[in-house]
C-alpha cells in the first residue's frame, strides 16, 4: 500500500510553479495524479500515483511524500483528510498500570490521545465517509480495546488530560494559582498533591509569573486531582529538575494503582522507572505512525533504541541508538580554554556562590543540580546578561547563549533569522553539520511564531551554534525533544565542540542526555530558592556518584549499554549503596 501526503502549510503553488504538475510521468500521459485543489495546494491521487517519487524530489519545500508502508498496515484507524497523516493502531488503556508510548514528535500519539478521551471519532481511514461509534465497534469486535471503546462511545468514560505546552496556560488564563486550581479538587486530594509538589507557597501568586517549572507542577496538581476514568499525560518532565522528576513519577505510580493512566515521555530514565508497559510509536512524522502492541517496558525500550521490532520483523530506523561510554572511562587531558572566576551574585533571599574552575578546549561540560539552585543564573554570569555582586568574566572571551524559556514571537522565517545570526548558512558545511541534524531544512520558510515548542528549541540551537564564540551555553537544549532528536542533538554537540576546540556548557535536568555529552560535569548543590554552590568541575564517574548519592538513586547499565535506574531498596540498588557506588559504569545484565 503507497500513501501520498501532501504538508499543507509548506505547499506553495504560486511559489514554485506547480513543478509536482510539470514533472509527473503520470500527468504527462494525460491521466489527473497531481492537480491543484480548491485550497490551492496539491492533491494526489493515491490510485493513480506509481511512487516514482519525482515530485518528491523537484518540490523546493519538502511538502510532499510518497511511502511505501509495511504490508502489514491494512487498516487505518484515522486519517486526516486526503493526502493528510494516517495513524494505525492505539495504546491500551489497562486497569492499575502505567502504559507508556515511546517515539518521535509528529507520529500520532496525540491523536490517539484524542480518540481515547473521545474527542475524535476515528473515521477508520474512510475521511470522506460518515463513520459513526458502530462501524469502530465492529472493527474492534473481539479485540482488547472493545469494552473501552463501547463505553466511549456511550460517553461513559471521564478522562483527565495533562497537556504537553504548559507554556500555553498564561496565554488562556490570567488569574492566580489557586483560581485555577480551586474548580479541580473532584476527589478531595488536592492538598495531598500541592504538598507533594511543593506548589503550597504558589497558591496566591498570578499564573503568569510562574516559571515553566512552576507551570508544569500546576498543570500535574490539576490533573491529578481531578476525579476521571482514565488519565492521559503528555510529556511530565519538561522544566522540572531531576528532584521534581522522581516526585512526580511516584504520584503517578500511585494514581496508576487507582485508575488506568497512559503517558507519553521523552525522558527514558523516568519512563523506564515509571512505566509497567510500553507501546512503540514508529513511521514517518507528519506522514504515518503506527502504534505497536503492548512490550515490556524493559524490552520495548532497548527494541525502540535498536529500531527493530522483532515481532513485527520490522526495522524502522537504520541505526541503533548506542550509549557511549567514552567519557566515563577515562579522564580528558585538553588544554584550559577559559577560566571562570570566583564570583558571588544575591536575588532578594536567594545567594549563589561560585568558587570559580576552568572550562577546557573542546570539551562538554555538563550541569545538573535542582531548579532554583542557581544554574541559569551561573549560565547568565558567564554570558555577561547578569552582573556579578563580586568576580567578573573576562570579557574578551566570545560567548554564544541559548536561554532556558525561549521567545517566538516573531514572523521572520526561520531561514531568515539564520541568515541574520551566520554568513555560513549556503555553505555546505553548514547544511550537513547544523541544518541536516537539527531537521531544519522543512521548517526554513516557516514564520517563528507558527512553531511548536519542540520546532523552536531545535532553531535555538541552531541560532546559538551558529555564531562565532569561544564558550557555547545550552540552557536546557532537550525540553520536547523527543528520544531521537536528544541523541542526534548530543552527538551534534559533542562534535561541535571537538571540530571548532571551542567550550561548551550545558544544563539538562535529562539524566541521559548529561551521560551521553558530557566530559565532565559540575554539580550545584545548597538550598533551593535560598542558596546554591557550585561544586566542581569533576570527572564523570565522581561527579556522577556525588550527584546520584544527593538525589537518592543507584544506576547501572544493561547489556545495551543503556543506564538505568535500579529499583529503589532492589538487591542492585543496596549493593551500590552499601559500596558507595551509586554511578555504576559497568555492563549489568
Amino acid at each position: 500500500m503507497r500513501i501520498a501526503v501532501v504538508h499543507r502549510d509548506r505547499c506553495h503553488p504560486v511559489k514554485c510553479g506547480t513543478e509536482c504538475i510539470i514533472y509527473c510521468p503520470r500527468v504527462r500521459t494525460g491521466d489527473e495524479t497531481v492537480i491543484i485543489g480548491d485550497d490551492q495546494k496539491a492533491v494526489i491521487s493515491e490510485e493513480l500515483c506509481v511512487g516514482c517519487g519525482i515530485c518528491v524530489k523537484k518540490c523546493p519545500f519538502d511538502a510532499i511524500d510518497i511511502v511505501n508502508l509495511p504490508e502489514h498496515l491494512d487498516q487505518p484507524v484515522h486519517r486526516y483528510g486526503r493526502n493528510g497523516f494516517v495513524l494505525y493502531g492505539l495504546p491500551i488503556p489497562i486497569e492499575g498500570k502505567v502504559t507508556g508510548i515511546l517515539g518521535p514528535n509528529g507520529i500520532g500519539k496525540s491523536t490517539s490521545v484524542k480518540i481515547l478521551s473521545g474527542m475524535l471519532v476515528p473515521n477508520l481511514g474512510r475521511n470522506e465517509e460518515e463513520i459513526s461509534w458502530d462501524d469502530v465497534l465492529d472493527l474492534y469486535q473481539g479485540t482488547e480495546l472493545f469494552d473501552y471503546l463501547k463505553l466511549l462511545s456511550q460517553k461513559s468514560v471521564k478522562v483527565a488530560v495533562k497537556p504537553q505546552y504548559v507554556d500555553q496556560i498564561p496565554k488562556v488564563f490570567s488569574g492566580s494559582v489557586r483560581e485555577l486550581l480551586a474548580t479541580t479538587d473532584e476527589r478531595g486530594r488536592l492538598g495531598y498533591y500541592l504538598g507533594r509538589l511543593s506548589l503550597t507557597n504558589l497558591l496566591d501568586r498570578p499564573i503568569t509569573t510562574l516559571s515553566g517549572g512552576e507551570l508544569q507542577r500546576v498543570a500535574l496538581a490539576a490533573c491529578f486531582a481531578r476525579d476521571a476514568d482514565f488519565y492521559f499525560l503528555d510529556e511530565i518532565t519538561p522544566y522540572l529538575d531531576v528532584y521534581q522528576r522522581m516526585a512526580a513519577a511516584n504520584l503517578v505510580r500511585e494514581l496508576a494503582m487507582e485508575r488506568p493512566v497512559v503517558i507519553v515521555e521523552h525522558d527514558l530514565a523516568i519512563l523506564d522507572m515509571l512505566a509497567d508497559t510500553v507501546h512503540i510509536a514508529y513511521g514517518e512524522p507528519a506522514v504515518f505512525g503506527v502504534i505497536t502492541h503492548p512490550k515490556g517496558v524493559r524490552v520495548g525500550i532497548n527494541q525502540y533504541l535498536e529500531g527493530f521490532l522483532p515481532e513485527e520483523n520490522v526495522r524502522f530506523r537504520a541505526y541503533a541508538v548506542a550509549f557511549e561510554t567514552r567519557a566515563h572511562t577515562a579522564a580528558t587531558n585538553r588544554e584550559v580554554l577559559l577560566e571562570f572566576p570566583a564570583m558571588t551574585k544575591r536575588f532578594g533571599r536567594f545567594s549563589l556562590t561560585v568558587e570559580g574552575g576552568e572550562i577546557r578546549k573542546g570539551e562538554v561540560l555538563g550541569v545538573l543540580g535542582a531548579n532554583g539552585i542557581g544554574k541559569s543564573t551561573f549560565a547568565g554570569l558567564l554570558a555577561g546578561v547578569i552582573e556579578p555582586d563580586t568576580g567578573a568574566m573576562d570579557k574578551r572571551v566570545r560567548i554564544s547563549y541559548k536561554p532556558q524559556y525561549l521567545k517566538g514571537d516573531t514572523e521572520a522565517t526561520v531561514e531568515e533569522i539564520l541568515r541574520q545570526t551566520t554568513t555560513k548558512f549556503d555553505t555546505s558545511y553548514y547544511q550537513h553539520e547544523i541544518l541536516e541534524p537539527l531537521s531544519l531544512s522543512q521548517l526554513l520558510q516557516a514564520p517563528v511564531n507558527t512553531l511548536s515548542g519542540g520546532e523552536l528549541q531545535r532553531v535555538a540551537i541552531a541560532v546559538c551554534l551558529s555564531r562565532d564564540a569561544d564558550l557555547y551555553i545550552l540552557d536546557e537544549p532537550s525540553a520536547h525533544l523527543d528520544v531521537e532528536q536528544r541523541v542526534r542533538i548530543s552527538r551534534m554537540i559533542r562534535k561541535h565542540a571537538e571540530v571548532r576546540e571551542a567550550s561548551t556548557l550545558v544544563i539538562d535536568h535529562d539524566i541521559y542526555v548529561i551521560d551521553m555529552i558530557s566530559d565532565r560535569i559540575l554539580v550545584f548543590e545548597g538550598n533551593p530558592g535560598a542558596e546554591g554552590r557550585a561544586a566542581g568541575p569533576f570527572d564523570m564517574a565522581p561527579g556522577m556518584n556525588r550527584f546520584l548519592k544527593a538525589l537518592g538513586i543507584t544506576f547501572r547499565r544493561d547489556k545495551s549499554g543503556r543506564p538505568r535506574i535500579n529499583k529503589p531498596g532492589s538487591f542492585l540498588d543496596r549493593e551500590q549503596v552499601a559500596a558507595g557506588e551509586y554511578y555504576y559504569t559497568e555492563i549489568s545484565k
